[in-house]
C-alpha cells in the first residue's frame, strides 16, 4: 500500500519497495533509510559486543557470550590463516566488517511489508530496510577498504615502493612501465568495485525475489499457499546467501590488506 492508502499495481508495488527515502538532489542525495539502518545496526553491534565483553566470565558462559566468542574465534582463525603480516587492526576490522555486513544483510529476513507498512502508517512514503541493497552503502564500505589498501601500501612499502609496484609489475623492464601502470591501476581500482557490486548484486536480487513472492499473496488461495512455500524455501536458502556474502566481503578485505603489507 502507498502512504496515501491507495492500492498499488504490481509494478508500482515493486517500485515502491525498491525506492529509498531520500532528501537532496543529484550527487548530494541522502538516502535517509539506508543511513538510519546502517548506522543503527553498527551502534547495536558495538553496544552488544561491548556489553558481552564487560560481563564476560571465566566460569560457565551464557548462551550470548558463547555465541560472541564463537564469532570472534572464527574471525580470528580466518585472519591468522590469511593475513601474513603483523597489524593489530586487521582482526578487529575483520570482525567489524563480518558482523556489521551480516546484520545489514539480515534485515532481508524481515518480511518485506512490515516496516514499510509501519512507516506508511506514520506518514513516511518510503522505507527501504536492507542497507546493502543500496549501492551507496556497499560502495562506501568498499571505498573505506580501498583507502586502507592505499594507506598500508604506502606505509609498508613507502611511496617509492608503491610506485614501483604499480610500474614495474608484472613486466620488470622500464620499457613496459606504461603497460604495467595500466594493468596494475585497473587491478587496484577493480578491488573496491568488485567488493561493492558483488555485495549489492546478491542482496538486491534476493530482496527482489522476496518482493515478487509477496505479490502472490492475496491473489487467490492457491497462489497464496504457493507463495508461503516459496517464501519459506527462499528464506532458508537466503540465510546461507547473507552469511556467505558477509564472509566473502571480510575475506577479500583481509586478502587485499595482506597484499598491501607485502614488501617486494
Amino acid at each position: 500500500m502507498a502512504a496515501t492508502g491507495e492500492a498499488l499495481t504490481p509494478q508500482g508495488y515493486i517500485q515502491h519497495h525498491l525506492t529509498n527515502l531520500s532528501v537532496g538532489e543529484g550527487f548530494w542525495t541522502w538516502h535517509i533509510d539506508s543511513l538510519l539502518f546502517s548506522v543503527g545496526l553498527g551502534v547495536l553491534f558495538l553496544w552488544l559486543f561491548r556489553s558481552v565483553g564487560k560481563k564476560a566470565t571465566t566460569g560457565v558462559p551464557g548462551k550470548l557470550q558463547c555465541f560472541v566468542e564463537m564469532i570472534i574465534e572464527f574471525v580470528d582463525s580466518s585472519v591468522k590463516e590469511t593475513f601474513h603480516g603483523r597489524n593489530p587492526v586487521i582482526a578487529p576490522l575483520a570482525l567489524t566488517i563480518f558482523v556489521w555486513v551480516f546484520m545489514m544483510n539480515f534485515m532481508d529476513m524481515v518480511p518485506v511489508d512490515w516496516i514499510p507498512s509501519l512507516a506508511a502508517a506514520a506518514g513516511i512514503p518510503y522505507m527501504k530496510v536492507v542497507p546493502t541493497t543500496d549501492l551507496n552503502i556497499t560502495f562506501s564500505l568498499a571505498i573505506g577498504v580501498f583507502l586502507l589498501i592505499i594507506y598500508y601500501s604506502i606505509k609498508v612499502k613507502g611511496i617509492s615502493g608503491f610506485v614501483k609496484e604499480l610500474t614495474m609489475q608484472p613486466f620488470n623492464h622500464w620499457a613496459m612501465i606504461p603497460v604495467n601502470f595500466l594493468l596494475e591501476t585497473v587491478t587496484l581500482i577493480a578491488k573496491p568495485i568488485s567488493l561493492a557490486l558483488r555485495l549489492f548484486g546478491n542482496l538486491y536480487a534476493g530482496e527482489l525475489i522476496f518482493i515478487l513472492i509477496a505479490l502472490m499473496y492475496g491473489a487467490n488461495m492457491a497462489l497464496s499457499a504457493l507463495g508461503v512455500s516459496l517464501q519459506l524455501g527462499w528464506l532458508i536458502f537466503h540465510i546461507l546467501v547473507i552469511t556467505l556474502q558477509a564472509f566473502i566481503f571480510m575475506m577479500l578485505t583481509i586478502v587485499y590488506l595482506s597484499m598491501a603489507h607485502e614488501d617486494h
